[in-house]
């Protein structure tokens, strides 16, 4: 994520609506048909699902108050609007007290096929469909607890298991490998290469594999992580992660499967 951003975070009025232009409904309706298009036979079911019990639709931005309520209605989560940018402590205090913290702004028409930092469309589109899954949910907010309990010297090491679930995760199915993360389903480049490229690897996730994999937030992944079901993801934060992060540390990491970013 870079250090600044060129976006503001928008504020809500009075009755809670965020004031969002015909400009902006206009972009995310080209978003959510282009994705929508590109994912039918690509994404989870469950991904499809939780799309159709948030109400997402192409017609308009949605509103962070209608995706809360809906998300309490079926998992307990819930949602906060937040600056573009929040350091990690905030990021997993958030997660623990089983809310997604969303950035409020969308994105510009020159950014529409690609932007570094999260926004509304990454973060409702991306993030919030399965977090109507229970399971999901449970990983999600479990995860944020144990990221507030190990604390700061931790961090790094916990995002690689964000990253590659949460981020960019893939799924075993009855038809095949299917996508589930936010940065693949939200972004057309990364759902053709999770999905139909040949240069990138797919393995069977493995924590201690995971947490020893380095990987670049600018570039089409070259590696992709791949459960077998959703109480996967529930398993891995049973595990002691602490431990497991003070062993990869004394392991040492992969060698990076891609170059070394440009200075």
């Amino acid at each position: 994520m870079p250090k600044e951003s060129s976006y503001v975070a928008k504020e809500p009025g009075p009755d809670g609506l965020y004031p969002y232009s015909a400009d902006e409904d206009a972009i995310w309706g080209e978003l959510y048909r282009r994705q929508m298009a590109l994912l039918a036979g690509v994404a989870c079911r469950e991904y499809l699902d939780g799309v159709e019990m948030l109400g997402l639709s192409a017609d308009k931005v949605p509103q962070l108050r209608d995706v809360d309520r809906r998300l309490h209605e079926t998992t307990g989560f819930g949602v906060e609007g937040v600056p573009a940018l929040i350091p990690p402590s905030r990021f997993y205090a958030l997660l623990s007290e089983g809310k997604f913290p969303l950035a409020t702004f969308l994105r510009r028409r020159e950014h529409i096929d690609y932007i570094e930092e999260p926004d509304l469309f990454h973060e409702v589109f991306g993030h919030c469909p399965l977090l109507t899954n229970q399971s999901y949910a449970n990983f999600v907010r479990r995860f944020g607890e144990t990221a507030v309990r190990l604390g700061k010297g931790y961090s790094w090491h916990l995002f690689r298991i964000f990253w590659f679930t949460v981020e960019f995760g893939l799924i075993n199915t009855p038809e095949g490998r299917r996508c589930f993360g936010a940065g693949i389903v939200s972004s057309p480049s990364e759902a053709k290469a999770a999905m139909t490229g040949t240069a990138c690897e797919f393995r069977p996730f493995d924590l201690m594999t995971v947490l020893r994999t380095p990987y670049r937030i600018d570039i089409v992944q070259p590696i992709y992580y791949v459960i077998d079901g959703f109480a996967d993801l529930e398993a891995i934060v049973d595990q002691d992660i602490g431990a497991m992060i003070d062993k990869a540390k004394l392991l040492g990491d992969f060698a990076p499967a891609f170059e070394a970013k440009a200075s």
